[in-house]
């Protein structure tokens, strides 16, 4: 019998806007050209068939509309907020349920929108790797196979990394 496996795709937000004292921190948006760069990676990857069968987001505004994004270009088909991708919140334990998607645990690809340094710790948990082996450019993306879990089950250090992608590598050169 085929071993079944989750793929679960990382993408850090794009570049957005500074901090500042007199912006709330989740408010924070993408600027002119971090939308453009985003959406030029997402498009490839789009061209690279990377579609997921389901997207969640941090609900802050630049992962939000990162998110949107990769929604517009196909790469999924609605966008599911997730308090758990928020700087500081911890994904891990729900990803056995993201991926059974309510039934029993069947092959699926997840594409998780989020931040630094959270999407690397995460990547570096499922891995078995140290904290900090992994980090993801903003609009960069990762890809991790993971073997099918029953819900409730442990994934950390069972993951391989597939790829891992600086965004610059994604676009085209001038």
């Amino acid at each position: 019998m085929a071993s079944l496996f989750w793929d679960l795709l990382l993408l850090r937000h794009g570049i957005a806007e500074e901090r500042s004292p007199n912006r709330a921190e989740a408010g924070r948006e993408l600027t002119a050209a971090g939308r453009s760069r985003t959406r030029a990676v997402l498009e490839r990857a789009a061209q690279l068939d990377l579609r997921a069968d389901r997207l969640f987001s941090s609900p802050l505004a630049r992962a939000w509309q990162t998110a949107e994004i990769a929604r517009s270009v196909g790469l999924a088909p609605a966008i599911e907020l997730a308090q758990a991708l928020e700087p500081g919140g911890d994904p891990l334990p729900l990803l056995p349920a993201w991926f059974a998607q309510g039934g029993e645990p069947t092959p699926c690809r997840l594409l998780l929108v989020g931040h630094e340094p959270d999407l690397g710790l995460l990547a570096a948990r499922l891995l078995g790797a140290p904290p900090g082996a992994i980090a993801l450019r903003k609009a960069g993306l990762a890809l991790l196979r993971l073997p099918v879990a029953e819900v409730g089950g442990s994934l950390a250090g069972t993951a391989r990394l597939e790829w891992l992608m600086r965004p610059r590598l994604w676009l085209p050169r001038p």
